[in-house]
């Protein structure tokens, strides 16, 4: 006989999976069926959806508008974030804290506050419409969680290890490449997945920074409407799809996340 505890988890389970069944249900349904009575599986199951959203460049370029990008903030995030947060661990120096203190107040601003001055910016020096745009837009709010998380990994690396390969010969660029940063493996697996999950589904910047050539595939789900209404299968669909990276970057990662979750600042 089942407890309260597992009760109450099954419960709770239920409730976070019920709108992803939803969803996954709806995008093997026709318009006609969705609208129609409630059912809680397809009566004529369809891959129509699907095959529209494989399709239509409109659609697939959307799903590669906003990989190309993510990948390249993830990137760049880490790039700036693995030195700079190495300095905040190893030196102490005029106004560290406050500088510290600084980055991490980026991320607590609103997308919504820098929406303008960066929609000018690109649109002055030709950047507008440009995967590099959105990826450098997102880096300010992910370069400091970036610092932050990666700070408190190394901080947890005992600063002998660094007196010890300067001993045996090791420069900076190949102690950090070659030993520092293996140590530290959990701690960049789980920053690259908050930067990859942020950047996959903030929507202001990406659909305001953009028009036709980096459109995202987030502005392309909020522009269904036509004249014949919303096509709410091929919706589910997209919804589906848009779900399917997030999992696969967990899947990967999840070792480095519980590790993370254990061990560092998260």
């Amino acid at each position: 006989m089942m407890n309260r505890k597992t009760i109450g988890l099954l419960a709770y389970i239920i409730f976070l999976m019920a709108p992803i069944y939803w969803l996954l249900m709806m995008s093997f349904k026709t318009n006609e069926e969705i609208l129609g009575r409630l059912t809680f599986w397809p009566q004529s199951f369809t891959l129509d959806n699907y095959i529209v959203i494989f399709s239509d460049p409109s659609w697939y370029n959307g799903y590669l508008n906003s990989l190309t990008y993510v990948t390249i903030n993830t990137l760049l995030s880490l790039a700036v974030a693995l030195p700079a947060a190495y300095a905040f661990s190893r030196y102490k120096f005029v106004g560290d804290k406050h500088l510290f203190f600084w980055l991490l107040t980026n991320r607590m601003a609103p997308p919504a506050v820098f929406l303008l001055p960066f929609f000018q910016l690109y649109s002055s020096v030709g950047l507008f419409d440009t995967h590099i745009a959105v990826a450098l837009a997102h880096c300010l709010f992910n370069v400091p969680l970036a610092v932050w998380i990666l700070e408190g990994f190394m901080s947890g690396v005992p600063k002998e290890i660094d007196e010890t390969a300067y001993i045996d010969g090791y420069s900076f660029p190949k102690f950090f490449v070659r030993i520092f940063i293996p140590m530290i493996r959990s701690g960049i697996g789980v920053t690259a997945f908050f930067c990859f999950m942020f950047s996959w589904v903030e929507l202001l910047l990406a659909r305001t920074l953009t028009s036709v050539n980096a459109k995202p595939i987030v502005a392309t789900m909020t522009r269904t409407v036509s004249a014949s209404g919303i096509d709410w299968g091929v919706l589910a669909a997209a919804g589906v799809l848009t779900i399917v990276p997030g999992l696969l970057v967990i899947w990967f990662v999840r070792n480095h996340v519980a590790k993370g979750f254990a061990l560092g600042r998260v």
